[in-house]
């Protein structure tokens, strides 16, 4: 799995008498503030911001209240001019929710799920400040030895691992509540195609009206076309010379072919291709066979990349960027990333990187 973000285990508030039957209040302080400063709620639906109320700041202090509303994604408290910009994340919902704002360092509680969500960025936060850790180490230590770079490398990737684990399993376990919907949201991208799948199937109804949520179903039910077991999707697109050719012309010839989907701007793609070109040496006369489908949108920077780059196998590309209509249909959102299939036109691995790409065809073309 990839990158993602947020949240653990519950609690019960009860409203104070005052209180309007079902309504919600925010209490909020914030560092730093003058009074007379505006505070704003915003809500933001996939690209699109909506200011939805705001409050004036007396005496360092805020408030907001009203009553909750049937969307389920959190509200966003924002405070902030041209050299400060303050944020905190508030779920609205019945009950005194207690805002305390702070650069890099806002803290929301008082109501189930506005604790939940806390408890998981803490912990979510610790994952960070041990990656960050490490990369700092890898790029300002000069005296490292190649081994204990590698060593650092493997110390990142496997908290990098455990962080995603974390919040796989925060969000499975809190799919029946607004936060585990937010994050499923959130992070489904990042996710393994299959265990996302399986977390949208059981999302209760309620919360997949959302055009978030919809996007992500609908990439999903694009991407499960093409995983593991499923046969590949031919397609059509041009060589960097402009003459069109179909990714069977290649499938076929191959007892295995690799679809590597990579552009020339794309720096881990370029990281990755010695990688690629090791093992198209290796196993070139096994049978084994690379078409490289480009993001690119330049025809001369991808040609240039191909010879800078050593590539010696087939290419295609629609020019086309991330409109590339071959990553649409193999549900690709970052890249490097690859699909290997049989000559039958089975896909039998994908995102194979590194070593992967070696090991695996060493098992298959024995």
């Amino acid at each position: 799995m990839k990158k993602g973000l947020l949240f653990a285990a519950a609690g019960v508030m009860a409203l104070v008498a005052c209180q309007e039957k079902g309504g919600y209040t925010i209490n909020g302080t914030i560092a730093g503030a003058k009074d007379g400063d505006y505070v704003y709620m915003r809500y933001y639906d996939g690209r699109e911001a909506f200011t939805l109320d705001s409050a004036i700041v007396k005496n360092g202090k805020f408030e907001f209240k009203g009553m909750p509303d049937s969307v389920f994604a959190p509200k966003f408290i924002i405070y902030g001019n041209e050299a400060q910009n303050i944020n905190a994340t508030v779920f609205i919902e019945e009950g005194n929710i207690k805002v305390e704002m702070a650069e890099g360092n806002s803290k929301v509680s008082g109501t189930p799920s506005n604790d939940v969500f806390a408890g998981f960025i803490e912990k979510y936060a610790d994952f960070e400040n041990q990656m960050n850790a490490i990369a700092i180490t890898f790029n300002t230590d000069t005296t490292l030895t190649d081994v204990q770079r590698d060593s650092l490398v493997e110390a990142h990737n496997k908290v990098s691992e455990e962080c995603m684990d974390y919040v796989y399993s925060q969000t499975e376990a809190n799919l029946d509540n607004a936060v585990g919907a937010y994050m499923l949201q959130t992070n489904g991208f990042s996710f393994d195609v299959e265990q996302t799948n399986a977390l949208l199937g059981k999302l209760p109804q309620k919360y997949l009206a959302s055009s978030s949520m919809t996007r992500l179903k609908e990439y999903i039910d694009n991407a499960m076309k093409t995983i593991v077991g499923k046969k590949y999707i031919d397609f059509t697109m041009n060589t960097p010379e402009g003459k069109s050719v179909k990714l069977s012309d290649f499938v076929s010839k191959n007892k295995y072919t690799l679809i590597d989907f990579w552009a020339s701007w794309c720096g881990p793609c370029r990281q990755e291709m010695p990688n690629v070109v090791a093992a198209y040496k290796q196993f070139k006369n096994k049978g084994f066979g690379i078409v490289g489908v480009s993001l690119d949108k330049d025809v001369d920077k991808w040609k240039q990349a191909i010879k800078d780059l050593n590539i010696t196998w087939p290419q295609m590309s629609d020019l086309k960027a991330w409109q590339c209509e071959g990553a649409t249909l193999y549900g690709v959102r970052s890249i490097p990333a690859t699909v290997l299939v049989d000559q039958e036109g089975n896909i039998v691995a994908r995102d194979l990187r590194g070593d992967e790409i070696a090991a695996k065809l060493g098992e298959l073309l024995k």
